[in-house]
């Protein structure tokens, strides 16, 4: 865990600078976070501090935090009615303990916030006194016998490290703790028996002691690792942090710390320890933040485009069928005809219908009479003309559907905010693919279709999702509007808004740059992109929100841009 005790003082420190801000907001952007914005000297601060069991921390982020989670939780409803408004007063680090108490006050009262960043037993409370107002992982006595962490119970600190604080070592009782287990590796010893001394902490110590961080302990001079642990300890007190991370080969990182890791160089020194703990975690504070709300409607077009797929595969089998609807008539009248040759229990009939024609064979079931297998020859050729007829309309219909449902997948993918991941879960809905509770419509408002202005005024409109596709198309265009699309592909409809001018072909390229970036395509190099005016593009009738046909088109090649 590189989320240490020096990590949580060096936290602690930093946060310094929030005291006397105000708390604006409390966003939960997931089920085991809390995010906080606070304004304090003139700007805004957004604090994250996360329970997640393999995750646990607490810092700043550089970007405002979203909310993750579909419903407000019990604890974050309390923090809206105690600390959202209140102002952040105090923050203490009890010794050498990951643990924060970030005290509050405000129309509702004093209330302290604790972040408890502990591995698996990580937790985050809110106390009023010495009461639990509620917490983020309710802890039951008999999980838990030496406490219970629940609403209305008194607050119990995790139980204390038998361990001595770091402070308190002398170099005799450093060379006492090395001699008891000589053939350790000293960085475990250092561990065993201080307080508050993470394993990484522990590696830096014996490298800067001897050069070798993984050096057995008869192997070092208790004397020179004690000089080097005080240093290190009084650089902590005095706020003279060195925060670093240390790059790993995929391209992320793989170590962080509050001071400078030289067992692990090349280390990269960063402005701040929040700094060093977002990049590591590369905390989701943007559209990431999202994920958990997004692959549960995502599960449902999977399961919808899964049962219209079954439904296509069905068709397309009758429709094999249709193709034979001339010979079930043939086989039928053949089987009346030399139905009083057939033998009882004969299998196969094989003759010619007619003269210019190759003989037919029939396939006979034994267990019917030649009526009854012409009977059943004749139902099938029935079943078969009536699929001849309405078959293709039911495919294009259902071909129709799966190119909805994968135009909504990419509206969802493409979805920055929760009003455009419910347009999504609203449109599933009247659809009819929705499975579960129902919508009353989406939180926060409908989200409005994008606008660009270029820097010589033309209007780029782009739509958000499928309902917006369509209102462009048929309510927000003329018919000599400029309209643009991702070629063959899910995605975005475009418009150059026609003032009378003749539109360049900066602004056209431009265009085609967002309808790329506003695609299932905008994480390729290069996208195809269809541009015609829209008088050529017409809605498909009886088709889904968005879907249309057109002509008279040429076929730009562009890089994907998010903005002009």
């Amino acid at each position: 865990m590189y989320f240490d005790s020096f990590t949580t003082a060096a936290i602690a420190a930093e946060l310094n600078a929030l005291l006397g801000g105000r708390v604006q907001a409390i966003v939960e952007p997931d089920e085991l976070s809390i995010g906080l914005e606070v304004y304090a000297q003139r700007k805004r601060h957004y604090l994250l501090i996360s329970a997640q069991p393999r995750s646990a921390r607490c810092h700043l982020v550089s970007a405002r935090l979203r909310r993750g989670v579909e419903h407000a939780s019990p604890l974050g409803l309390l923090l809206n009615k105690y600390v959202e408004g209140a102002r952040l007063t105090a923050i203490t680090q009890p010794p050498w303990e990951r643990i924060l108490w970030l005290d509050f006050s405000g129309p509702q009262g004093d209330t302290r916030l604790i972040a408890e960043i502990m591995d698996q037993r990580s937790n985050i409370i809110l106390t009023v006194g010495n009461d639990i107002l509620d917490c983020i992982k309710r802890i039951w006595p008999e999980k838990n016998r030496y406490r219970t962490v629940l609403p209305g119970q008194p607050y119990v600190p995790p139980p204390p490290q038998r361990k001595l604080a770091p402070d308190h070592l002398t170099p005799a009782l450093l060379e006492d703790f090395l001699q008891r287990a000589p053939d350790v590796p000293a960085w475990e010893v250092l561990v065993n028996q201080l307080a508050g001394i993470s394993p990484l902490l522990a590696r830096e110590v014996v490298y800067r002691a001897c050069d070798e961080p993984e050096a057995p302990a008869f192997d070092l001079s208790a004397e020179r690792l004690h000089g080097v642990l005080f240093d290190l300890i009084a650089e902590a007190q005095s706020g003279k942090w060195s925060p670093c991370v240390v790059p790993s080969e995929d391209g992320g990182y793989r170590a962080y710390a509050a001071y400078t890791l030289t067992h692990l160089a090349p280390y990269q020194p960063v402005e701040s320890i929040s700094e060093a703990i977002a990049a590591y975690y590369e905390a989701p504070a943007g559209l990431e933040a999202y994920g958990a709300a997004k692959a549960r409607v995502q599960m449902q077009i999977d399961d919808a485009l899964e049962r219209i797929s079954r439904k296509l595969t069905a068709l397309k089998h009758e429709a094999l069928e249709a193709t034979k609807v001339d010979l079930l008539r043939k086989q039928g009248e053949l089987i009346l005809a030399y139905g009083p040759t057939l033998l009882p229990g004969q299998r196969q009939l094989v003759a010619q219908y007619a003269p210019d024609e190759p003989p037919l064979t029939i396939e006979l079931d034994p267990e019917l009479s030649p009526v009854e297998n012409a009977k059943r020859c004749f139902e099938r050729y029935e079943k078969a003309k009536r699929a001849a007829t309405d078959i293709p309309a039911l495919l294009t219909e259902a071909e129709g559907e799966v190119a909805y449902l994968e135009q909504l997948a990419t509206d969802l993918k493409l979805a920055e905010n929760w009003p455009e991941i419910d347009a999504v879960r609203e449109a599933l809905q009247e659809a009819g693919h929705w499975r579960g509770e129902h919508l009353r419509g989406p939180r926060g408002g409908k989200p409005g279709i994008r606008r660009f202005t270029t820097s010589d005024g033309f209007v780029i409109l782009v739509g958000r999702n499928a309902g917006q596709n369509h209102t462009l198309v048929t309510e927000r265009s003329t018919p000599a509007d400029l309209w643009l699309h991702a070629r063959g592909v899910p995605g975005s409809h475009v418009l150059i808004k026609n003032d009378g001018r003749p539109i360049p072909e900066q602004v056209i390229q431009k265009a085609a740059q967002l309808a790329a970036y506003y695609s299932a395509r905008r994480d390729e190099a290069s996208v195809e992109v269809d541009v015609t005016e829209r008088r050529y593009v017409r809605p498909i009738k009886g088709g889904k929100p968005g879907q249309v046909t057109y002509k008279h088109e040429r076929t730009l090649t562009v890089k994907p841009a998010k903005s002009l």
